[in-house]
């Protein structure tokens, strides 16, 4: 079995998302209670998730994406679409709201990565469990700092991302790094968009597609982050399959040139302030 702290890109994909030994390695507490896990696989979707990967999984990257939007019959709304059949020609960089954890990364890779095939997302480890979409995947962990192990592959993913852009391949960005939440002014939105994305945004120097996902999670996610951030974490796969039968709705916004980068760029903050608020406006697209 694959070692779920490296990103794993050339290992063999798993017919499932994950089993008990993942749920173990993600959630100690679960270890010598296989009963409990199973019924936590339940209540959680995962023997579902679980089910549909193994239904696409021998099709990897965005092909696996589009067989598994095909399954569960979610539909796509996409506000100035003839953006992305006009994408540039060599390296850019997509930039999105994450409100959904898992959802949105499968998006991005069907709608982008159907076009520039060599397109991958940088997304947290969770995400790296759906092992048909390794090849668009570059994974880091949100516990990095506390963990060295773990450290070594989030900088290992920043060095992907880097040299991703130097070969001329696109790339696609969550800047908040976590699902969106409720903000003090009860507005559900990102967390603060991350400096260390923010600066590679500024050294690679490419142009920046912004990219509004409309919705949120289920209250029932919302309420697992409340009891625990690791359940909350295991929900997210399930997230997918609440999801059948909807439509998708997402804009996409103008081409952000480099030159506007650069205008923008008196202080990291600054730019991560006027990227999260470009890509924001976006939401007015009813």
């Amino acid at each position: 079995m694959e070692n779920p702290n490296v990103s794993g890109q050339d290992a063999p994909v798993k017919r499932t998302v994950l089993d008990y030994d993942d749920i173990v390695k993600m959630a100690p507490f679960f270890k010598g209670k296989r009963w409990l896990v199973e019924r936590v696989m339940k209540m959680l979707d995962i023997d579902k998730v679980n089910w549909i990967h193994d239904h696409n999984f021998d099709t990897p990257g965005p092909r696996f994406c589009r067989g598994l939007l095909n399954d569960l019959d979610i539909k796509l709304r996409i506000d100035n679409e003839q953006l992305l059949d006009n994408l540039p020609e060599g390296p850019f960089i997509t930039v999105s709201n994450h409100p959904f954890g898992a959802l949105d990364g499968i998006t991005l890779i069907d709608i982008v990565g159907s076009r520039r095939p060599e397109y991958k997302v940088m997304v947290n480890m969770i995400l790296n469990h759906i092992t048909a979409m390794r090849p668009n995947f570059m994974a880091v962990d949100q516990a990095a700092s506390d963990d060295p192990a773990k450290k070594a592959v989030s900088m290992r993913g920043i060095k992907e991302a880097m040299m991703q852009v130097r070969k001329g391949h696109p790339i696609g960005f969550f800047p908040a790094g976590a699902v969106g939440n409720y903000n003090r002014h009860l507005r559900f939105e990102d967390r603060e968009w991350q400096p260390v994305v923010i600066r590679l945004i500024q050294q690679l120097g490419v142009p920046v597609i912004p990219i509004f996902f409309h919705g949120l999670n289920s209250w029932w996610f919302r309420a697992l982050g409340v009891i625990s951030w690791q359940l909350r974490t295991l929900r997210l796969p399930a997230e997918v399959f609440r999801r059948k039968g909807d439509t998708l709705h997402i804009s996409v916004g103008d081409i952000i040139t480099p030159e506007e980068i650069k205008a923008h760029s008196g202080s990291v903050s600054e730019l991560g302030e006027w990227l999260k608020a470009r890509t924001y406006e976006l939401k007015k697209l009813k």
